[in-house]
């Protein structure tokens, strides 16, 4: 009866998170970044001021002030928020030429205290909608020391609290004397609180107060009947515009929206194409099994796209780049599942397909574990594009998990209850299940052999690195990037930017155009250097990103500590997880990895920018799946054999699973590299050599090094004895 329940509630479980992804899907529409949609992104960072010190609560408030500059601008759904302690992003959809935009945002917050007169002054508009006029202003920002919001004494809402500073007192004082000598109702008893030419608050003075007298002490309150949330806001506009803290632009980046329509496009013919792909490649290797494998993958797309909807996530191309990825990793649970049934099958198809996902399970979890690190370090310090990257690859393997030990497991059992062994797939062992049988399992006897090719290659990576150098992005260098659709060819756009003054400019070619990398330029140097490319001919100007240097050096930081953790995180998990020797043996050929996909890529010139990290952090997770399933199965066969028969026999076994997933993986990365341009095709091209290079190092790195360290310190991969105490006795069974 139990397990009757068991499969119930999953069944219940699978058809509920169904249900509730195709309503998402059906009903919810997605976020789409900047570099899908088109529009400009600002990074500003504040600094100290003599009198304030930049911290998160000076940056809230420069935030409120630039939340109504951009609405001034009538920018559709502006994104603003703060980044750390001391950085706003704005995201401005829609605005292409980001001038205009970085002019207004980066002014210096104006505050001013004026009297309200009836003729003869500046025309504004109240906060209650109707207008006024405004003399010359009495006091500025620099007079008010403090503004904080507090309960009304007299229990009818909320009131402001400003306090003076620096003849603020005197100002104030005659301000207001001169104000109280109109009468109650009369307009020309408020005071108008003005920030950016903006009227926050009129303000009547109390009535209480005699002509000529003012309001003396050094602090007044403004009341009213503000809810807690509007006397907030008001404080902090005044706080603002009393303590303006000096910003500083360090990064924008401004996409057209034909690159994003380009790019949505490119991505979901991807996506289309390695899915039909995919789905031909299981139904011809697993029959029925292959055909509910489709079905399930069609069920982990709807189930990972509706959570990027549930939790409101913004899609990125890096971000479209790992959900089209996400589904060839999909494939690997299954693949273990499937393949562990192979292996278990006595003519029975339920059961063995329950054993196969049983027995897959320590290698699933150990796989998508190293993989959810990677992501979850480029949540944690990659910003931008990037972290969203970090956010789809997190669900994407979620997603994975819940499909193919959940999803898939139902729709397994079921088919198999009334399924032919002809046509089930599980009952026939497979191509290469039947080739590696009588294999002699010794192949790594030699392990120094193989550990001599493989430090070879290593050489060769580094020597690109040394001798042809990294090729860093401007994310990490700092400078601008532009990007231009033209028909001159690169070599044309080099001679002109020469001629123009710009001889040390990158120019490469991008899609049907090309990109140009220069050192940090302003406005006028970007308008000398788009004049040269546009004097070839034709040209349209479709990305313009501008990094600080400081932030380019910081972002560099980032990198090298991200790849620095990752290989921690990874080593110190799979020594908890396995034991020391084979966690450093996977931590070494991880390494390994990391170094031959640099050297490639410097060897070739490919630039390596935030996607290129993106992409190696990838790698990292994701090429150390072949290395974890290899070490859980050496686990389990090791005995008393020879250690280095073990690891062969555990290759051989587990052969089956790599190339099955490597082809499914294969099939939409290549959609990915065939389809895509430019940096899309970049980080295909440095997931794909990541796969490649990750699995043979997994046979000629992992486990050599493994045997070498088992011959210098034995017992790796051997299961710890379980000692249980007898109930009463102290005996140990």
């Amino acid at each position: 009866m139990s397990r009757r329940i068991s499969w119930r509630g999953r069944a219940l479980l699978s058809f509920g998170v169904l249900v509730a992804a195709v309503y998402l899907v059906l009903t919810a529409s997605p976020r789409l970044g900047l570099d899908l949609r088109g529009g400009t992104q600002i990074v500003l960072e504040t600094h100290d001021s003599p009198t304030v010190t930049a911290d998160a609560e000076s940056t809230d408030r420069t935030l409120e002030v630039l939340r109504r500059r951009v609405d001034a601008l009538g920018v559709n759904e502006p994104n603003l928020h703060r980044s750390g302690e001391r950085r706003i992003v704005v995201e401005l959809p829609d605005v292409q030429d980001p001038r205009e935009a970085a002019e207004v945002i980066g002014r210096t917050a104006a505050l001013t205290f004026h009297p309200v007169v009836l003729e003869g002054g500046d025309a504004l508009t109240a906060e209650s909608g109707e207008p006024i006029q405004v003399g010359p202003a009495a006091l500025d920002g620099s007079g008010v020391a403090n503004a904080r919001s507090g309960p009304d004494p007299n229990g009818t809402g909320r009131i402001v609290s400003v306090e003076f500073q620096d003849g603020g007192e005197r100002a104030w004082e005659n301000l207001t004397a001169e104000a109280a000598c109109a009468s109650p109702g009369d307009p020309r008893r408020r005071v108008a609180i003005v920030l950016d030419d903006k009227v926050i608050s009129s303000p009547q003075v109390d009535p209480s107060i005699a002509c000529g007298v003012g309001m003396i002490g050094g602090s007044t309150s403004i009341t009213g009947r503000f809810t807690q949330a509007e006397a907030a806001d008001l404080a902090l506009l005044i706080n603002a515009g009393a303590l303006p803290v000096p910003v500083e632009i360090i990064e924008q980046r401004t996409v057209g929206p034909t690159l994003g329509e380009e790019a949505i496009d490119t991505s979901a013919r991807a996506a289309v194409i390695g899915l039909a792909l995919v789905a031909l490649f299981l139904i011809a290797v697993y029959r029925l099994a292959g055909l509910v494998a489709v079905v399930a993958l069609v069920g982990y797309t709807a189930v990972s796209y509706a959570a990027l909807l549930a939790i409101g996530a913004t899609l990125t191309l890096p971000g479209l780049a790992g959900f089209v990825l996400a589904i060839g990793m999909a494939v690997d649970a299954t693949v273990l599942a499937y393949e562990r049934a192979r292996e278990e099958y006595n003519g029975n198809l339920p059961r063995a397909a329950d054993q196969g996902f049983r027995g897959a399970l320590s290698a699933v979890v150990d796989s998508n574990v190293t993989t959810l690190l990677a992501a979850g370090l480029l949540f944690l310090l990659a910003s931008g594009p990037v972290r969203g990257f970090g956010v789809t690859l997190t669900i994407g393997v979620l997603a994975s998990m819940f499909t193919s030990l959940v999803l898939n497991r139902v729709f397994i059992h079921l088919a198999m209850t009334r399924a032919r062994p002809s046509w089930s797939g599980i009952a026939h062992q497979g191509r290469v299940r039947r080739w590696i049988r009588g294999r002699d399992t010794g192949f790594l006897v030699n392990a120094k052999r193989w550990l001599l090719g493989a430090g070879a290659a290593v050489l060769i990576a580094l020597a690109g690195l040394v001798l042809v150098g990294p090729n860093l992005g401007v994310e990490f260098t700092g400078g601008r990037l532009f990007e231009y659709t033209t028909a001159a060819g690169v070599d044309q756009v080099r001679e002109a930017l020469s001629e123009a003054g710009y001889g040390d400019a990158v120019v490469q070619e991008s899609g049907g155009g090309v990109s140009v990398r220069t050192a940090p330029l302003d406005e006028a140097g970007a308008d000398r250097v788009a004049d040269a490319v546009a004097s070839l001919g034709q040209a349209q100007e479709v990305r313009d990103e501008k990094v600080g240097p400081s932030l380019g050096a910081e972002l560099r930081d980032k990198a090298l500590l991200a790849l620095g953790l990752a290989i921690a995180a990874q080593l110190t998990y799979l020594a908890i997880r396995f034991d020391w020797r084979l966690g450093l043996a996977t931590v070494i050929a991880l390494a390994q990895d990391v170094l031959l996909l640099l050297g490639i890529f410097a060897w070739f010139g490919k630039t390596m920018d935030g996607v290129f990290l993106a992409a190696l952090l990838t790698v990292i997770g994701y090429s150390v799946n072949d290395t974890v399933v290899v070490f859980d199965r050496v686990r389990e066969l090791r005995g008393n054999r020879p250690f280095p028969h073990v690891v062969g026999d555990a290759v051989l076994q587990t052969l089956p699973r790599t190339v099955n997933t490597g082809i499914g993986v294969l099939f939409v990365l290549g959609a990915l590299l065939v389809l895509g341009d430019g940096s899309l095709a970049d980080f295909a091209l440095a997931l794909l050599l990541g796969l490649v290079i990750g699995t043979f190092s997994t046979v000629v790195t992992a486990g050599p090094a493994a045997i070498l360290l088992d011959r210098r310190w034995p017992g790796a991969g051997k299961r710890k004895p379980v000692r249980r105490e007898r109930e009463g006795s102290g005996a140990v069974v």
